[in-house]
């Protein structure tokens, strides 16, 4: 492992490792134990992007191995003055073992990756979300005891989370069901990619996707940078809302998944949030452990 830009850098084996590892970790917390492992390493986080899980689950899981975290706005480094990816990749290479990048385009991070010495981890681009898929598999697998097999539904809209989720799904032998409104769909790159190993239907009924769904997961209908289209996204996503109704048509054992941050009342209810079929603050959690085992792979 070189680094995570796509969550297809992953092969199906390694992430059974990540999983493993990542239980591992959270079960020894639970227990007050924490390791050295990464005594004397640093991870250097460009974000171009604000984040609070991200972020927060980033610097914390290096205090708990012993490592340590420099934040790093987009705009407080050069690259806000002009200073190009590459001399930065190059620069921070001699400085950091690792770096995590939040950035508006996923060109920017395989950039920074191509010039860099070290390990890159995209934390969430335009096209893929991949430490939150890691998390989201990691949540299904501690709550449904298996990932092959199965169903899988996501309701909303086909963003960059949606978009990796596809990719982890396929890669673990989950078949997929996305309903979202006409013109939101997936990147169709990445379905006819996902397609070579499982089912995906893309539909636009979110009941007809939701029936037997052993996991149900949405997103906020407006995602950054998308803030000036959201009159018209409130009346296109208006029925795609995952509320009760949805819970009746799917397995009695769903999940309910959400990567956060949720608006109440629109893409979610809150009684569906804070039901008995959420895992959405477990999920939350899950980023720090998913993300202490993959520092540990890359950096082992």
């Amino acid at each position: 492992m070189k680094g995570l830009i796509s969550i297809c850098d992953l092969t199906e084996a390694e992430i059974y490792d990540i999983i493993e590892l990542s239980i591992e970790l959270k079960e020894k917390r639970l227990k007050g134990k924490f390791s050295d492992g990464l005594k004397y390493h640093s991870l250097g986080m460009i974000f171009e992007k604000p984040s609070t899980r991200t972020r927060i689950s980033f610097e914390v899981a290096m205090t708990h191995l012993g490592g340590h975290s420099i934040y790093l706005n987009w705009h407080d480094l050069q690259l806000g003055r002009g200073e190009t990816i590459a001399d930065t990749a190059r620069v921070l290479s001699g400085y950091v073992n690792v770096i995590a990048i939040r950035a508006n385009h996923h060109a920017s991070i395989i950039e920074l990756q191509q010039n860099a010495s070290i390990p890159v981890i995209n934390a969430l681009s335009n096209l893929e979300h991949p430490c939150q898929s890691l998390a989201d598999l990691m949540t299904i697998y501690e709550k449904k005891g298996k990932l092959i097999g199965e169903k899988f539904a996501w309701i909303g809209d086909g963003n960059n989370v949606c978009n990796s989720s596809i990719l982890a799904c396929a890669i673990m032998g989950i078949d997929v069901d996305v309903a979202c409104p006409p013109g939101y769909e997936p990147d169709k790159t990445i379905i006819e990619k996902a397609r070579k190993m499982c089912t995906v239907r893309i539909l636009h009924d979110p009941i007809q996707a939701s029936e037997n769904a052993d996991v149900l997961y949405t997103d906020s209908w407006v995602s950054m940078g998308d803030e000036e289209t959201y009159a018209q996204r409130m009346e296109d996503f208006s029925n795609y809302r995952v509320n009760g109704r949805l819970i009746e048509v799917a397995k009695k054992d769903v999940i309910v998944l959400h990567c956060l941050p949720a608006h109440r009342g629109q893409e979610i209810t809150s009684d569906v949030m804070d039901g008995e079929h959420s895992a959405i603050f477990s999920q939350a959690e899950n980023r720090l452990h998913t993300q202490k085992a993959l520092l540990l792979k890359l950096l082992k």
